[in-house]
Parts: structure tokens; C-alpha cells; sequence
């Protein structure tokens, strides 16, 4: 049995100390920080060719080659390097041999030097550039980073934001605690901008960079140890340490006011459903301060229920709370960048398992708002779920706008695979500040249509609406979506199916294979938008 004490908030916010970085005074030309004594490692930034065959250093390069006295052009023509995002080629210069009475015109600066391909130099190949790097830091000592002429407050939130992201490793369950390593120190040098505004930008950088670690680390823990119960507790240890609102609901008092589609969810497990209520509320609301409400699909281990999922299909199904962990850690950032808005984080929380007492194909649920609801496919649990807790967000909150996000439907990912997440809004203005938003995080949207024809596709004969649609309907994303709007009324809504987005099946330079904690970065842009800030 594994002890559920390895992964319990304190080890996890221990978890949460992300690399050290930092920006500093100055350029690779002028900056006494890359001496031996103060430093391992030297990058520069270097671009493709531009109409000939050579890579272009950045200015920073070029100063680079003069103080130490080599040509870094010719390194990485000897290096075969392109200058595409990502990039990296390691040149390690020699030391003179003890016994000769001999110098090197780069005696007592940093030896090592990676030459870092920054693409086109835009805010995306920035940080592909920033997560590629981390995989090529291999020491505990200060690592001193010069992009050139592209030091502006967004560039190094879009570095910075990368390296946090490649830095990440999911915890592994082992025999005996891992070992907390060193972090080396990385500087950033700031050329020709204020230090103030640099600084600025990197500490909200680290803020929703740490939001995205705790993320994964929630959808990444194994299912024996997330129960309900364990994740509500984490909840609960995160808003004390966060000075956030909480409130955490048992079965009893989700039967008491009629959830009857999240219980039916819940019971086929020996684990009782939560209903988590997470509140930011700001120390100083302006005047066009909103109330937002996210929900986010708490899922904790998805069997499919009686329409059981294939094997292999189950193996990923510990993140099926990705958009509840997503959800819980906007709160974190919202209240560590001290929003302006009232955001209020409601998660409903349930594991779909298989018993005698699991709910059926073709029984007829009646949800917290009094619909009924026909079951056509167990495995479509999480609209059930999510819809009684928007009926209750809108009925007891009364928010301005209403957020969902959730691993939904595999239809999301077969039309978008694993990059975009899907958009769908019955307000344009605010689909419009998604994709805005969704585009500054680097975590992308593809708005899709609520089809209004397709509705009939959710009529049943036995209840006020269908579970799913019939199979010649097809559409499987937007006919969940359109369940979704059905519990959601006369409200301004969103709703984020990430089923393919939430999960990396191959490690990338953002991300370990697992969980990518995906929609952090997009929520707290969006919020920092809304407020009239910009990260």
C-alpha cells in the first residue's frame, strides 16, 4: 500500500520551488558575473541564416566573441547550428596545460558556452528557446543568459515562462523520499531595459508558472492515493497557505439539495464525492471588478463505469481532474497576483468506478436544477458532474461569467490533437478574450460552434434531455458542449474542453509526459487582460 503522506500538499509546495532566476544589470560585453568565479555557463542567443549560409549571432554573441576572443560564428558553423527555436550547441573551451607559463585571451570567464537558437526571435520561439535550454543546464553553479536586443518585459516572461515549464518532473512514488537537489541560479541580463519592469515580469512568470506545477503534480498523482477525500484535503491545505476561502461538501450535503447526477456518478465507488468552493476575493475590487466563476471536471479516476473503457484507454485516466487541478491553481495565482475580480473556484469531485451500485445506461437522473437527465454512456460522466455544479454556480453565485473547463470529450482531440484546447461561448466578447488570451499564454484555442439544429440530437423521450446524442449525430465535442449550455442559463458561459491539450503522451521541451497542467497560464492571462494588466 503506498502511504498517501508522499503526496500530500507539503511535500507538493515543497515541490514548488522553481528554478531561481533572476535579472541582472547589463550586457555579456560589460557584466562581471560571467568571470569563473561567479558563473558555469555563458548562452547566448543566435538566429538562422538571412539570405546566406551563416547563423546570426545576436549583438550579445558578437560582444561575446570580442571579450573572449573567439569567433562564435565560426563555433557554430563547426557546430552545424541553425538558429531554430530551441536549439542548443555547447562549445567548451579548453584551459592551458598547468606546466606551461601560458593565457587564453578567455582566461577566467566561463568556459562553457551554449550558443541558443531563438528562432525569429518572437515571443513563441522565445520560450521554446527557454524550455529547450533547461535540458542542457547541468550544474548547480549560476547560469548567465544574454538574448541581445530582445530583453522587453514580455520577451523575458516568455523565456523565463519556458524554462519554468521544462523544468518540471513529475514525482515519482519510490521506496524511499527522492532527494532534494540544488537548483543553479539562472541570470538574466537585462541590455538596454529597466531592471524594475524586468523583475516585474518575471516574478509573474514564476506565479503562473508555479499555478502550472501544482497542476500537474495534482492530475499526475496516482488514483489509489487521489481519492475524493485526499483531493479536497489538498484544497483545503492550499487555501490555508494561500489565505483563500473554503468550503468542502460530503454526500450528505449533495443529497440534501437534490445532486442527484453527481451521486449517481459517485456510486459505483467506495469513495464518497466532494463539492469543493475555493474564493479569491480581492483585497481592493475597482469598480468594473467582476465576479467570475471556474468550474473545473473533478474526475479522479475514470473507469468508464459500466460502459467500461478499453485497457489501455484507462491507463491515463488519473488526469481526468486535470480541469479541477487547473481550476484550483488559478485560484493560487489569482490571489498571489492579487486580482482585482471575485473569482470563485467550484469543483465538484467523484471517481466513476464499477459495483452493484454503479449507475446504468437508460436510468433517469434528476440534477440540483430539477432537469432530468436520460443516461445513454456511463463513460459521459463528467458532463454530468459539471452540469449540476454550473445549475449551482449560477442559482447560489451569481456571476458575471461563467468558466468550465474539463478533459471532455476524445472527439476534442481527435479533431485538434494534443495543442489546442477547444472554445466554445454563447458570448462572443468573451470567446474573443479567451483566444486573446489564449494566445499571449501560448496555450492555444480553437473556437467551435454551438449548433443549434444539433440540439434536437439531445431530446429524449424519457427525460427533459439526453445524456449524449444518438451515434448517427456524430459531433461528439459540441453535442457535449450543448448539453452543458442547457444548465448554464441566461448566463454569460464558457466552457474549455482541454481532453487533449490536459495530457502529454511524450515528454516535450515544455512538459514531461503526463500532465502539462494546461489552461493555467490561459485563465490567469485572461483574468490579468480583464484587469487592464498584460503579463
Amino acid at each position: 500500500m503506498v502511504d498517501p503522506t508522499h503526496f500530500t500538499i507539503d511535500t507538493m509546495t515543497g515541490r514548488l520551488v522553481l528554478p531561481e532566476v533572476i535579472a541582472a544589470d547589463g550586457t555579456v560585453e560589460t557584466t562581471p558575473l560571467i568571470t569563473a568565479d561567479h558563473c558555469d555557463t555563458v548562452v547566448l542567443a543566435i538566429q538562422p541564416p538571412a539570405g546566406d549560409d551563416s547563423v546570426r549571432p545576436t549583438p550579445g554573441a558578437t560582444a561575446a566573441s570580442l571579450r573572449y576572443g573567439v569567433d562564435l560564428a565560426d563555433a557554430a558553423e563547426r557546430c552545424h547550428a541553425k538558429g531554430k527555436a530551441g536549439e542548443c550547441n555547447v562549445v567548451s573551451l579548453p584551459r592551458v596545460h598547468g606546466r606551461r607559463n601560458a593565457s587564453v585571451p578567455w582566461d577566467g570567464l566561463a568556459r562553457r558556452i551554449i550558443l541558443l537558437g531563438i528562432g525569429e526571435g518572437t515571443e513563441s520561439d522565445i520560450r521554446t528557446a527557454g524550455a529547450a535550454l533547461w535540458r542542457h543546464i547541468d550544474s548547480d553553479e549560476r547560469t548567465v543568459i544574454d538574448l541581445g536586443p530582445r530583453t522587453a518585459p514580455e520577451i523575458f516572461a516568455s523565456f523565463a515562462g519556458g524554462l519554468f515549464l521544462g523544468a518540471y518532473r513529475p514525482k515519482r512514488v519510490t521506496k524511499t523520499a527522492a532527494e532534494t537537489s540544488s537548483s543553479p541560479q539562472i541570470v538574466m541580463l537585462s541590455g538596454r531595459h529597466r531592471l524594475d519592469s524586468l523583475t516585474d515580469a518575471l516574478g509573474a512568470a514564476q506565479t503562473v508558472a508555479t499555478g502550472t506545477w501544482l497542476a500537474r503534480d495534482l492530475a499526475n498523482t496516482p488514483s489509489n492515493i487521489k481519492t475524493p477525500q485526499w483531493f479536497a484535503a489538498q484544497c483545503e491545505a492550499i487555501a490555508a497557505a494561500e489565505g483563500l476561502d473554503i468550503t468542502v461538501h460530503d454526500e450528505s450535503w449533495l443529497a440534501d439539495r437534490g445532486f442527484g447526477a453527481t451521486l449517481a456518478v459517485a456510486g459505483g465507488s467506495a469513495n464518497p464525492p466532494r463539492f469543493v468552493v475555493i474564493s479569491h476575493e480581492p483585497v481592493t475590487a475597482g469598480d468594473g471588478a467582476r465576479h467570475v466563476v471556474i468550474v473545473g471536471k473533478g474526475i479522479t479516476y475514470d473507469s468508464g463505469g459500466l460502459c467500461l473503457k478499453p485497457r489501455t484507454a484507462m491507463v491515463p485516466m488519473k488526469t481526468d481532474m486535470a480541469g479541477a487541478a487547473t481550476a484550483v491553481a488559478t485560484a493560487l495565482v489569482a490571489r498571489r497576483l492579487n486580482l482585482p475580480d471575485r473569482i470563485t473556484v467550484v469543483v465538484p469531485v467523484a471517481e466513476n468506478a464499477i459495483s452493484g451500485s454503479a449507475y446504468r445506461p437508460g436510468d433517469v437522473l434528476t440534477t440540483f436544477s430539477g432537469a432530468t437527465v436520460e443516461v445513454t454512456n456511463t463513460d459521459a460522466e463528467g458532463r454530468l458532474i459539471l452540469a449540476e455544479a454550473l445549475s449551482w454556480a449560477v442559482a447560489e453565485l451569481e456571476p458575471d461569467l461563467v468558466i468550465d473547463i474539463a478533459t471532455l470529450t476524445g472527439a476534442s482531440r481527435m479533431a485538434l490533437g494534443d495543442r489546442h484546447g477547444v472554445l466554445y461561448s454563447n458570448d462572443d466578447e468573451t470567446a474573443a478574450d479567451l483566444e486573446q488570451a489564449a494566445s499571449r499564454a501560448h496555450e492555444y484555442l480553437w473556437r467551435m460552434p454551438l449548433v443549434d439544429s444539433y440540439r434536437a440530437g439531445l431530446e429524449s423521450s424519457l427525460a427533459d434531455i439526453r445524456q449524449t446524442a444518438a451515434s448517427q449525430w456524430g459531433a461528439g465535442s459540441i453535442m457535449a458542449a450543448l448539453f452543458l449550455e442547457h444548465f448554464a442559463p441566461k448566463t454569460s458561459w464558457a466552457h474549455l474542453d482541454i481532453a487533449g491539450a490536459a495530457r502529454a503522451e511524450k515528454p516535450r521541451a515544455d512538459t514531461a509526459a503526463g500532465a502539462t497542467g494546461y489552461g493555467v497560464g490561459l485563465l490567469a492571462q485572461y483574468l490579468l487582460l480583464s484587469a487592464g494588466r498584460e503579463q
